[in-house]
């Protein structure tokens, strides 16, 4: 799929020579992303009532993928003298300027994250672990949610409950009871929960959710609560693909504690929950890039832009620091330190 740029702009080809792109790499100051909208059967409007935004049509939307660098979907940057490049072209061809030092030659940015807008329960499902992926045709993908809103009485569903069996989840899909298995949390808002690869898991109706995951878009559903989809069809299950990836000695998981400001961290991301006081700077972790999204409150950057809740921007390497207007929660997203070499 040909990614689409916002009205007025001009999608980058490669070979392209870019503009000046000055502003952020003598300043370094974010760099936003048009987000896309993915319409889902269990989405809602959550993205416009509570984050203010535009959405296409009436239609419920689920998702909102606000960094992705895949063949068939885009990120493509929204403003400043780098409009209408997409993060592919800013990760091949200025990786070192805005993203820092001593990172692989991989052909992808590593990282998707998204917004999850669930008025309806999703599918229960699993993503295939990396030793088994392949065989399955399909790509690994451990993720992990932080809770930016949650209805009262919300659930999740993460894991087995205690004692269930593999053979027992079989009986389970048979007769129709596979809820009564899957362990289920009621979690708070700004609490969070890690998703490996081979958890058994579901979001339930009531949530809004920032998810950072692997660059991945392989699920695998088991059980889809017997409803239909948009297309008024069931939705397609993959029920041998998941008891493959099932780890079924994975029982009663719990919301994650934080370590500090840290409330993720694997060898794919590193993701932490900073709660910066008004007027109080905030910044990368290092002389590397970062991704922040704004659970709650403001923050203003050098050139004057303010960013309000649930927006996302990325500050590339040696970028200037912003600052918190009002009592705020920031998440910052990096890269674990095996993704660079010394």
């Amino acid at each position: 799929m040909t990614p689409v740029c916002p009205p007025g702009q001009t999608m980058i080809q490669p070979g392209f020579d870019f503009p000046d792109p000055a502003p952020y790499f003598s300043g370094m100051l974010p760099i936003t992303f048009t987000p896309l909208y993915k319409q889902r059967v269990w989405g809602g409007r959550m993205l416009a009532s509570e984050y203010g935004r535009k959405l296409p049509d009436d239609a419920p939307y689920g998702e909102s993928w606000e960094i992705v660098d895949r063949e068939e979907e885009q990120s493509v940057v929204a403003q400043g003298p780098l409009a209408g490049v997409t993060l592919h072209e800013l990760w091949t061809t200025r990786r070192r300027e805005i993203f820092g030092e001593g990172l692989p030659d991989a052909g992808r940015f590593p990282l998707l994250i998204k917004v999850l807008d669930a008025r309806d329960d999703l599918s229960i499902q699993v993503h295939p672990p990396a030793a088994i992926a392949p065989a399955l045709g399909g790509e690994p993908k451990t993720e992990m949610w932080y809770i930016a809103k949650a209805d009262a009485g919300a659930r999740l569903y993460a894991g087995l409950k205690k004692g269930v069996t593999r053979e027992q989840f079989e009986s389970a899909l048979a007769d129709g009871s596979v809820a009564e298995a899957v362990h289920a949390i009621e979690p708070r808002t700004g609490e969070s929960i890690f998703i490996p690869s081979g958890r058994l898991h579901a979001i339930g109706a009531g949530f809004l959710i920032h998810e950072i995951q692997q660059n991945s878009d392989t699920t695998y559903r088991v059980f889809d609560w017997n409803r239909m989809g948009l297309d008024g069809k069931p939705r397609d299950l993959h029920v041998d693909e998941s008891m493959r990836s099932i780890d079924f000695n994975d029982h009663e998981p719990g919301m994650d504690p934080p370590r500090g400001s840290v409330i993720a961290e694997c060898e794919h991301f590193r993701v932490e929950k900073l709660e910066p006081a008004s007027g109080q700077a905030f910044g990368n972790a290092d002389a590397r890039f970062s991704i922040f999204s704004v659970a709650e409150g403001r923050a203003s950057s050098p050139d004057g832009r303010t960013f309000g809740k649930g927006d996302f921007f990325l500050l590339p390497a040696g970028g200037a620091p912003l600052t918190a207007i009002g009592d705020s929660t920031i998440l910052r997203t990096t890269l674990p330190d095996r993704h660079f070499s010394s």
